[in-house]
């Protein structure tokens, strides 16, 4: 068994779908099927479920993956040790945000890590705080923008920003011509709320708020990201609470009001493995601590 076979199976069993890994990884589709057979037929079990319409992992499969995943990731992170503990440079840094929560703060930060590491590939995958997470401990992400962690085993997590969240209503909504929203206000509305696979962080957030302010009951409509509660909300169909971001989104049929008596916010950091020598670069974190302290977040309190 190699390590290419492994990696060549890691890229199937992400992709599901064999032409797409062999595009992924480089290969002609025949040889990575030949791959595949072989390390079936070496651990003597069927990795996957193939057919005409799709490609599953079997429950062989699955824990095959998570145990090559765990491998190939150690295999990367003894590679980056040596090369740091030899002097390299940084080669490449794979970053998990929430985005579009970051909007304003990947680019800035991306900018400053160019220009310290220049030659540097970079790579951004996008997910929940709980998948970010996990790429952190596995070592296929080096760095997180994530919703507030506490600094559990090797995770570290430092706060850079809060996103204030405001009330989100249609231009034909009465209530976008009030000067000032109250709480009582919102008793006749139809709320839209976030309710997404994996409770997440802001729909957590918001469910405890909405108890605390007795508006749970008005909650009508549910989705999964902003962008289609703002659509919602343009449609007429509700208000919601959307970030401040929101207000850069082109053409947009809605506005954001402030509620007197209430101040939404939710927290934005960076986190990190401290075992990874490439996030654990003191210059890395100093860059996003850097940028908080010279208030270059200033969409963000």
């Amino acid at each position: 068994m190699e390590l290419r076979q492994l990696s060549l199976f890691r890229a199937v069993a992400e992709e599901l779908h064999f032409g797409r890994a062999a595009i992924k990884m480089n290969i002609a589709q025949p040889a990575l099927s030949n791959h595949v057979m072989a390390l079936e037929r070496e651990l003597g079990c069927p990795l996957f479920i193939r057919s005409t319409r799709r490609v599953e992992l079997t429950r062989a499969g699955e824990t095959f993956y998570d145990r090559a995943v765990r491998i190939l990731s150690e295999m990367e992170l003894t590679t980056e040790l040596t090369r740091a503990a030899g002097g390299s440079r940084i080669r490449q840094i794979k970053i998990g945000t929430v985005y579009p929560a970051t909007m304003g703060i990947l680019p800035l930060f991306l900018g400053k890590i160019v220009r310290k590491f220049p030659d540097v590939r970079i790579h951004i995958a996008s997910g929940n705080t709980g998948d970010i997470i996990r790429g952190l401990e596995t070592g296929q992400l080096n760095l997180g923008f994530i919703r507030p962690v506490e600094n559990i085993g090797s995770l570290r997590f430092f706060s850079v920003a809060h996103e204030r969240y405001l009330l989100a209503v249609a231009e034909s909504n009465p209530l976008a011509s009030l000067n000032e929203i109250s709480i009582e206000d919102l008793r006749d509305q139809k709320i839209i709320a976030f309710n997404r696979q994996n409770l997440s962080f802001t729909e957590r957030y918001f469910n405890e708020q909405f108890e605390e302010y007795d508006l749970t009951k008005n909650v009508a409509y549910s989705c999964d990201d902003t962008y289609s509660l703002v659509s919602l909300v343009s449609a007429g169909l509700g208000i919601g609470f959307a970030p401040e971001w929101t207000t850069d989104i082109p053409n947009r049929s809605f506005v954001l009001k402030k509620v007197r008596g209430i101040d939404f916010k939710i927290g934005l950091g960076i986190a990190w493995s401290k075992e990874d020598p490439t996030a654990s670069r003191d210059d890395i974190v100093e860059i996003a601590k850097s940028m908080v302290r010279r208030g270059d977040y200033h969409r963000l309190e």
